[in-house]
């Protein structure tokens, strides 16, 4: 097993109701490019979870900070959140949620989820190059990527909007 952390990426959101679906089309994309799709479902619905906690009882007029962050390490990807909500981590039926406080009173809120069998940490990894989004070419045919890239568009317009 690999023990150590072998992709990252994070993302830094306003603590407002757009962040849950910022944080799920982050997530979504992120495994989609790292050749995790089987654990999509189960990571957006951890991850709406953590961020909806998060972002509970914050106001335009006081915005909060959070960061969602996904993890490749050994097996399992790690979905984390770092906020500044102390406390407990929300439960979650059937998942354990883990936190530990910070400094300067925030918190991080972290999950575990087991890759699929038959594969580690050092399986998928992102391409050097451009992704394939980047590569489609005008009036080709749409692939999954761009549908994948034309959602997130569209929910960011849509909360700017919102």
């Amino acid at each position: 097993m690999i023990s150590q952390t072998t992709q990252v990426d994070d993302l830094r959101l306003v603590a407002l109701p757009s962040a849950v679906n910022c944080a799920e089309m982050f997530v979504r994309f992120a495994l989609f490019e790292w050749s995790l799709r089987p654990l999509i479902e189960e990571a957006t619905l951890v991850t709406r979870h953590i961020v909806k906690s998060s972002i509970a009882g914050a106001t335009r007029s006081r915005p909060r900070f959070l960061t969602v962050r996904l993890r490749l390490h050994g097996d399992c990807v790690v979905i984390e959140l770092d906020d500044d909500r102390p406390g407990e981590p929300p439960e979650l039926e059937g998942w354990t949620i883990s936190a530990v406080s910070l400094p300067d009173g925030r918190r991080n809120v972290w999950i575990e989820l087991p890759l699929p069998t038959g594969m580690t940490a050092a399986l998928p990894r992102r391409s050097p190059g451009r992704s394939p989004v980047a590569e489609i070419s005008p009036g080709s045919e749409e692939t999954s990527d761009s549908q994948i890239l034309h959602r997130v568009l569209y929910g960011l317009n849509r909360s700017a909007n919102g």
